[in-house]
């Protein structure tokens, strides 16, 4: 089914809710990133649906078809872009397929697997997140006329962030996995970028260049741990 189905009659989109009568599958680990764009959507008008793995979100588009696909491209499953690069051979096509990430080199890899466009983390403007979506519609579901959108900023639920934290430290906590540990890592630093948490940002980042250089990791994990427990125990304001 599509989101349309079953809804002869949708509202029409207007200048201040350009995205009503459309559905944005966020595809998303982070709760703290989700509840971002939770308030991105209900800016603009659109229901959401989340997935936080590649197997939810495979689960989700076996029952319907979102108007808009945002895919994170670390995923505690595998890469974001297996799915993009799915989404993009499947028929009907999801609408708008759109990648994010908090890494610099995310996007080139989003674009190669078919993503129409690119959610650089964090998304904070309203009207950014807008046109991103707006400018891969066809030319009869764009939204005629102005749009007028209040660039109040975004502020997620920091009891969001304290979830994310709460999840890192069971995964830190779990010695010997290797491949968790590494998501574990990308986890923290794409949480870090999108709360602007530079301390965690930068202590995610020294042990992902530890691992890859093959250097001993027992310092920079126990940091990272502290600095995560330390988030969890509300001592950091974010």
């Amino acid at each position: 089914m599509t989101d349309s189905d079953g809804q002869p009659h949708l509202p029409r989109p207007s200048a201040t809710r350009p995205l009503l009568g459309m559905t944005v599958l966020v595809v998303e680990d982070s709760r703290f990133a989700s509840d971002a764009m939770r308030l991105l959507c209900l800016r603009s008008g659109a229901r959401i649906r989340r997935a936080d793995c590649l197997l939810s979100a495979r689960r989700h588009l076996n029952v319907y078809r979102p108007s808009v696909a945002i895919v994170d491209l670390g995923l505690p499953d595998g890469c974001g872009a297996e799915l993009i690069a799915e989404m993009v051979s499947a028929l009907p096509r999801v609408g708008v397929i759109l990648g994010t990430s908090g890494d610099s080199f995310a996007e080139d890899v989003a674009l190669a697997a078919g993503a129409d466009g690119f959610l650089a983390k964090p998304v904070e403007s309203v009207l950014r997140f807008q046109s991103e979506i707006i400018s891969h519609l066809p030319a009869d579901r764009r939204p005629s006329g102005m749009r007028m959108a209040v660039e109040e900023p975004i502020c997620p639920d920091p009891l969001a962030y304290r979830d994310d934290m709460a999840l890192a430290a069971d995964v830190l906590g779990d010695d010997g996995d290797e491949r968790m540990l590494d998501y574990v890592t990308q986890f923290l630093r794409g949480v870090a970028v999108s709360a602007g948490d530079v301390v965690l940002q930068r202590a995610a980042e020294g042990l992902a260049e530890a691992r890859f250089e093959g250097r001993p990791t027992k310092a920079d994990i126990a940091r990272v741990a502290g600095l995560v427990q330390d988030r969890l125990a509300d001592r950091v304001a974010i």
